[in-house]
This record gives structure tokens, sequence and C-alpha cells, in this order.
């Protein structure tokens, strides 16, 4: 009787755990069927199995809380809203997915580095911190959680290699310290529509001497930005350019997403310059940066530097409205959607789905745009084989201060948004790819004479050329709040391009100096070196094979390039 019993409560136990397996089964189809359709790279059966192996890793965390945290994009508010429900209902793990500013996610993130205490389970930050987490070594090492703790809990169908920010997050260790979840780059932008009119082409070649097309390099965007500057169009007089200069946090990243690299600062090197990066902080061999003034063999105050200081400034005084220099970055963002900007250096394609919007005068009636994105022109000092923007790359990251049972649920909930059953959908929603495989899918070849060059360029090789701050910046969260103080000064008037150059990179070097003596991080921290004339380090370059810090050029004007948009499209389908 006895054994009976047993035998009828295993048969129930067995057929319970039957059912809450079906259970989650279940609700994968429902959110399959309301949510994904064919938006995947995978078929039916194998998303299926997809969700069926989060059924079952997930099954020891079922009934856990968890919390996690993202600045807030259209990409996020749709993984807090739609995917975090999605994977609760599947799982049964509770998500809470925060959506705070970028900057908060920063200050959470270094409370929780300072303190020990565990204030999220995961965060999506910025892989312009991966110098900071490999040098701090308070974040998992993903190469060795996947490896070990986490193996459990890691998909086997997670593809790394169809990463396209892989080379972002992986440190000097070649290990990989943060998993991208989206990523978007800064692009020229022009009025496509306004540079192949008949009247517009002939004035200006021959006014110039040459066609009007994308810019190659700043020489010729200068002259385009002059050109379009109070000519009328439609009845209105428009702006050859567009910017913002208020003294602001915003303005900072406006400078560290790479404006320098694009003049030509640093050395050449894919995804950053070594051994000087965009930020003009040099490192050794052993990766410890060394110094950020020309003095100590850096290039934050050396003339390539210096020029685009002085560029941003002539060309926001010159070509843009009188406006933009009171602005921030969020108030800044819109104008050119209104239809008087003729060109912009610097936009970041995150904002793609606002410039895309029906009824926009920089819309035509059809649904297709009246711009396209190109890739950005360079500056004198640029050279072939250097970084010629920025991509921010959002990545999940997983802090040794959160317990394993937590980080493992975790890791779970950022491998289920970033999955390929869901990777196709949401980019059709925030448009910030992570996955090759996403890219190359029919619905964004469909979808792409919508997206004004976004489709192309990313498939593109000029993609590779876009990257985010790298390795060389030990400190991302001290040093990046430097440098809107400092080009503030600039914006302002109150220092030179020069003055406010030198200041930011002395400012840098405290930071360094400081790390060198705390020694927080050991043997791959900073040691500054010995200080010389500029001189003295671009002979060190140059006989090391390297370009940084550059001479100045006398001539900064140099002669102008531009290439038909339609052309250059065709030349990377070959």
């Amino acid at each position: 009787m006895k054994r009976q019993f047993l035998t009828s409560t295993t048969a129930l136990i067995l057929l319970l755990g039957a059912g809450q397996a079906y259970a989650g089964m279940e609700e994968a189809k429902a959110f399959l069927d309301a949510e994904i359709g064919d938006m995947s790279t995978l078929d039916r059966a194998g998303q299926e199995a997809e969700m069926q192996w989060f059924i079952d890793a997930a099954k020891p965390f079922a009934g856990m809380d968890i919390k996690v945290v993202s600045e807030t994009i259209t990409t996020h508010e749709y993984e807090s809203k739609t995917l975090a429900k999605a994977f609760s209902d599947i799982t049964g793990i509770k998500v809470t997915h925060d959506l705070i500013g970028e900057g908060d996610v920063v200050e959470k993130l270094q409370t929780q580095m300072q303190s020990g205490e565990n204030i999220y389970d995961a965060y999506i930050n910025d892989s312009d911190l991966i110098g900071t987490h490999w040098r701090y070594q308070q974040a998992r090492s993903l190469t060795d959680w996947m490896a070990n703790e986490g193996k459990d809990v890691t998909n086997p169908n997670l593809d790394i290699d169809d990463f396209i920010g892989k080379s972002f997050t992986t440190a000097p260790d070649g290990k990989l310290y943060q998993l991208p979840d989206q990523q978007f780059a800064n692009l020229y932008w022009f009025r496509y529509d306004w540079f192949n009119d008949e009247k517009n082409k002939a004035d200006f070649k021959e006014k110039y001497g040459y066609d009007l097309g994308v810019p190659v390099n700043w020489s010729a965007y200068e002259d385009i930005a002059e050109f379009f500057t109070g000519r009328e169009i439609d009845g209105k007089k428009v702006y050859g350019h567009m910017d913002y200069g208020k003294k602001d946090p915003s303005l900072g990243w406006r400078f560290t997403d790479a404006w320098l690299s694009m003049a030509g600062n640093g050395d050449k090197g894919i995804p950053n310059g070594k051994p000087v990066d965009e930020w003009g902080i040099k490192v050794d061999e052993n990766s410890r940066p060394v110094g950020s003034c020309v003095a100590r063999g850096g290039d934050t105050n050396g003339p390539a530097s210096v020029y685009a200081i002085q560029k941003y400034l002539d060309w926001m005084k010159a070509y843009a409205p009188a406006a933009a220099g009171g602005m921030t970055f969020s108030e800044s963002g819109p104008v050119p959607s209104q239809g008087e900007i003729a060109q912009q250096m610097f936009t970041y394609t995150a904002f793609t789905a606002d410039f895309v919007k029906e009824g926009l005068p920089v819309v035509n009636e059809d649904g297709t745009p009246k711009w396209r994105f190109a890739p950005s022109p360079h500056g004198v000092y640029w050279k072939d084989g250097m970084k010629l923007g920025y991509q921010d790359a959002g990545s999940w990251t997983l802090m040794k201060s959160t317990p394993d049972d937590r980080a493992k649920a975790a890791w779970l909930y950022a491998q289920f948004v970033t999955s390929k059953t869901v990777d196709v959908k949401k980019s059709h929603v925030g448009l910030t790819f992570i996955r090759q495989s996403t890219l190359d899918h029919q619905s964004f070849t469909d979808r792409a004479p919508k997206l004004g060059g976004l489709i192309e360029f990313y498939r593109s090789p000029a993609r590779l050329q876009w990257s985010p701050t790298g390795t060389n910046v030990p400190d991302y969260p001290k040093l990046a709040q430097l440098w809107w103080q400092a080009i503030g000064d600039a914006s302002s008037g109150a220092k030179s391009a020069q003055e406010a150059m030198d200041s930011l990179c002395a400012e840098q070097e405290k930071v360094l100096e400081r790390l060198e003596r705390a020694g927080i991080q050991g043997d791959i921290g900073p040691k500054l070196a010995e200080e010389h004339d500029l001189a003295y380090w671009n002979a060190d370059a140059v006989k090391n094979g390297n370009l940084a810090p550059q001479l100045k050029i006398d001539n900064e004007k140099e002669k102008p390039i531009t290439i038909n948009y339609d052309e250059l499209v065709k030349s990377w389908n070959k």
C-alpha cells in the first residue's frame, strides 16, 4: 500500500512537472505567434527548440525576482516592456528591466564597484567601459563564465561569432567581458534630394570647380557647408551644417565618441589606434597607459586634436543656426528632420526611426527618405588604416559582486533578448544591429529603401572603421566627465582650442597619476612616461612605425574630394 501511494505521488509530481514545462512551452508558442512570426533567422522549429532550451535551463531559478538596468532608448524600451514579460512568462523568472539615463547607469555601476553591494543583477553599459572592466577585474570574464560557472546556463545556439561587435568587448587578454545588446554608429547625414537637384549641382560646380557629392574629406564638407548656408530652397533659407555647443555632459560624448579620430588624431588600428587611441591616450607594449599630453607621447593636445576642435567651433559659428551653440544633444537631435539643414557630419543612427516618420519635411509621400546616411568625411591628419567614427555598443555586463544564482538568471535573460529567435524583430523595432545573420535577413533587404542607406552601410566593409572607445581608457567614468568641461570652455569662448585641449590632457593625466599611485589596477594600470617635446615624441613614433603625435600641417585646407553617393553604394556591392 505504501509503495503504491509513493508511486501515485511520484506520478502526480511528474504530471505536475510536465504540466509546468508544457505551460512554459505554451507561453513560448503564444509569444512566437503574437510577436515573432517569420521575423527571425530561425524557422519555427528552430525557435521552439531555442525556447525549450530556455525553459529547461531556467528551471532551477523559477520564481526568482531579478533586476537589470539599461539606458532609455527604443531598443531597451522594447526589451523592458515586451521581451521581459515574455521571458518571465516562458521561464518563470520575473525580470524587472529598469530604464534610466545613460549617466545614471554608469553611476549605479560605479557604486556597485565601490561598495560591493549588488544593486543590479546585470547591466547593459557601453562597451566604452571595456578598459575599465578589464583593469579593475570587477566584471566577470564572460569567456571564463561560459566555460565554467555559467556553462549550464549558456545557450549552445548563442553563436558569439555572429555578433558584429565582439571585438569591441574583448580585452587585450583575449577574453570577452561584455555581450553586445544593441549598437549604432555616428554617420554623415545629407539631403540626397538637394544634392541631386540640377541647379544646386550646376551652381556648386561653377563656384568650387568640382562636383557636389558626399564629402570624402573635411575640406569638401566645409565647401558644401558654405555653399548651402543662406541658400534659398523651397522658399526657406537653409543651413549647411548642424551641431550643438552648450556646456553640458552631452557635449562630452560629442567628442569622446570619436570626433578626434575623424580629424586624424591617434594612430592606425582597428577597432582603435595603437599605441595612441582616439582619446589621445598612449599605452606601452603591456597596454599600460603612459600619458595623454603630447609631452608624454600622447595626442590629446596635439595638432590633430586642436584642428578637430577648431573646425568644430568654426563650422558651428559660420554654418549652423544661431541657436545651435546653446543647444544640448537632445535639443539639437531633431533639427535636421525639420527640413532646413543640408548636411550633418555627426548623426547617431539610433534616431533613424525618428527621421523616417510620415509627414516630416524630410520624408517623401511614399515613405522613402529625402536624405541618406554615408560614411563620415575625414580630416587632414587622417590616414588610411585609422578608425573613422564612433559606434555605440550597449553590452551586457555581469559583476563579480552579483551572487552566482542571480547572475545565472540574469545571463539567461541577456541571452534571450539577444537570441536568434528574437533579434530580427528587435532590430526592426530599434534599428540597432548586433548580429550579422540579422543584417543578412531578407526583411532588411526589403526595408532598406526606407532607411536611407543604414542597411547598406552596415552590410558594407566601411562599417569596420566605426568603433567604440577602446581599452586604452583605464577608467571611463572618471575620464569621460573631464571632456565636456574642457571643451565647454572652448565652445563658450573662455579658452582657445589649444588651451582647452592642454587643460583636458593635464586633467586626464592627474587621473592616470592617481591610479598609478594607488596601484589599484596592478601591472595593467597607468605608468606615466617622462616628458619631452612634440618633435621628440613624433620622431619616436616615426622610428617605431607609428603616427601620433603628428606634427602640425602648414596648410590644413587640403584638396576637397567628393564622391557620388549612388556610385559609392554600388562599389560596396562588388
